[in-house]
Parts: structure tokens; C-alpha cells; sequence
């Protein structure tokens, strides 16, 4: 298609003022009327004539709010990946396509799950505690090649973590997916999600990536831990809400788990009255799994490259599917 004419498309940036956009934004201000909506009251004012919102670190709240004054909006483009509690009942409704900033923490989370996959297996927390306190005391480690990985929500995320713990620690990767398919050039093979009780039973490592959604929310409730084998180590870098917490501290307080990462919560932050908090055998992430140098300006640069696609006409890039709660452009990432 050819490049798009005058006049300007009206991008209204929640949560900051100007003084403050968010990193990069130069590299669309010549092709946007760019305006900024540090509060409710200024959203309500600009998202008259807006066209293109962009959340940035706004207030869903606020976008619900002034979402009835809304003349000619377009496109509502989330600044983060999880995009749960955008998914308000009028946005949901309307032609108002919404995307999501999939793809921007992919690397930094496969990262992070890697250090807890080895931190869990080599019992460093156990060291550690052994340093503060002066005692030379031996263990023996697990070796981690060879070991099974069930990777729960097929996304981007999944598959970057998959990747990192084929390739660079050796060990055997499948997922459970919403349906079944053959094997890929990441995954052994990925089941249904019927199968999600068999697979966990299979499972050394089990690492939880699913966005939340009303099919996802509770599904690590206690039938899911009881199948899971008493050696096996779980991994939450997905949502809070997609496991009942109570069933996770009563397996880990029983032995049915040996041990788990978490990087994110029913409640955040997590309530200093958890008795997560004083488990030896868990680790405690605040909800910053992929927070690494520059991630700011990793999410915007998403932003910024749909915005040349919109003004170009071509198609953008994780378009959600609004009725499931995330992208759906590839058919291998979910």
C-alpha cells in the first residue's frame, strides 16, 4: 500500500507528560501528532480527537473512564505483554484493535528462568546460607542434561525459555498448549491441554508462561501439584492468578513439590504474612523477571515499529484476540 497522507494520526501517550515520554518516542514524533495524558483529567480531554492511544505505564482505570468520550479511536496499544486487566467490557466489545508488546521481554525472562532452573538444581540458596554462616558443609548437585522440562503456555516466552534450556543446559523440552500438535524445532512435542495432568507427571521442571485468561485462571490447583512427581521443581513467570497459591504452599510445605521460583503472585506485592516467604526450598522474584537494562525502551521500540506499520497500512504486530486474552498471529505460540 502507499504511505499514508495528512493530516497526522492523534497518538495519546497515558501516564506521562511530555517532559517524561516515553524512551525513543523521537522516532515517531515527525510522523504523529503527539499528546500526553499524565492523569485522568487530560486523557478525557485528548482521547476526544485521539486515534491511537498508547498506555505506556497509565491507569487502566482511567482508559475505562474516559473510554465513553472517545470519538475516532483505532487502535488501543498496550504498553506490557500481560494485558488481563485491560480487557475492560467496552474495549472488549468494540472494533477498537488492541495489541500488546509480545516479544519485548522474550530473551531477559529466558535469562532469568535459566538462573533459577540452575540455582534450584545446585542448591545455591543452601550454599549461600552456608557462606553467612561460615559452615564448609558439602552437597551433591543435580546435573540438569537430560532432564525433563514441561514449558506450559507455547508463547514466545515459552519458546525463548525452551530454547535456552535445550540449547545451553541440555535439557528435554515439551509443552502443553490449548490443543495438540506435532513437535517443532523448539519443542519434543506439545499436548493439549487435556493432557496436562500426564505431561506434569513426566516433568523434572515445569515452568508456568500462560497469560491470564478465563480459561487459564486456577490452573495449578491441587490436582495439578498432586500430579507432579515429589522430585519435581515448579516455575512461575506467567500470572499469579493462573495457580491457587494455597495449593502451592500446601505442596511445598508437604514435600509433594520439591521446590519452586516464583516470580509473580495472587497479591502483589506479595503479603510480608506469606509463608512463601520463609520456605528454604522457594525462591522469591518480585515480578522482575524480565527487568534488565534498557527494558523500557526494548517495550516502547515494539510500539514504535507498529507505528510505522499503521501509518504504512500494513499489519501489526500482536494484534490481540480480545475474547482470549492475547495474540493469536502464529498458531505455534499458545
Amino acid at each position: 500500500m502507499s504511505s499514508r497522507t495528512a493530516p497526522k494520526p492523534i497518538v495519546v501517550v497515558m501516564g506521562t507528560t511530555g517532559d517524561e515520554p516515553p524512551p525513543g518516542i523521537d522516532a515517531i514524533a515527525g510522523d504523529v501528532d503527539l499528546r500526553y495524558a499524565p492523569d485522568r483529567t487530560s486523557l478525557e480531554r485528548l482521547i476526544v480527537d485521539a486515534e491511537v492511544v498508547y498506555t505506556w505505564w497509565g491507569d487502566r482505570d482511567d482508559l475505562e473512564a474516559a473510554w465513553p468520550l472517545a470519538r475516532g479511536l483505532r487502535w488501543v496499544a498496550a504498553s506490557n505483554v500481560g494485558i488481563n486487566r485491560l480487557l475492560f467490557p467496552r474495549l472488549v466489545e468494540s472494533d477498537v484493535i488492541l495489541t500488546n508488546a509480545r516479544g519485548a521481554a522474550d530473551g531477559p525472562i529466558a535469562e532469568t528462568v535459566v538462573g533459577f532452573v540452575v540455582a534450584m538444581a545446585k542448591g545455591f540458596r543452601r550454599m549461600f546460607d552456608r557462606q553467612r554462616a561460615r559452615v564448609w558443609e558439602l552437597h551433591e548437585m543435580e546435573r540438569l542434561a537430560g532432564r525433563r522440562v514441561l514449558i506450559v503456555g507455547p508463547g514466545p516466552i515459552g519458546r525463548a525459555i525452551a530454547r535456552a534450556l535445550r540449547d545451553g543446559v541440555g535439557m528435554r523440552v515439551e509443552a502443553v498448549g490449548r490443543t495438540a500438535r506435532s513437535g517443532d524445532d523448539v519443542f519434543e512435542a506439545i499436548r493439549g491441554v487435556e493432557a496436562l495432568h500426564a505431561a506434569l507427571a513426566e516433568a523434572d521442571y515445569v515452568i508456568d508462561t500462560m497469560p491470564l485468561t478465563p480459561r487459564t485462571r486456577n490452573v495449578f490447583d491441587a490436582a495439578a501439584f498432586a500430579s507432579m512427581k515429589p522430585t519435581a521443581r515448579f516455575v512461575n513467570v506467567g500470572r499469579g492468578a493462573t495457580v491457587v497459591e494455597q495449593a502451592l504452599i500446601d505442596a511445598l510445605s508437604s514435600g509433594r513439590i520439591a521446590g519452586a521460583a516464583l516470580d509473580v503472585f495472587e497479591e502483589e506485592p506479595l503479603p510480608t504474612d506469606s509463608p512463601l516467604w520463609d520456605m528454604e526450598n522457594v525462591i522469591i522474584c518480585p515480578h522482575m523477571s524480565g527487568d534488565v537494562e534498557g527494558w523500557e525502551a526494548d517495550f516502547a521500540e515494539v510500539f514504535y515499529d507498529n507505528v510505522h506499520r499503521y501509518l504504512h497500512g500494513e499489519p501489526l504486530r500482536n494484534v490481540v484476540d480480545k475474547r482470549l486474552g492475547f495474540p493469536t498471529g502464529d498458531d505455534r505460540l499458545s
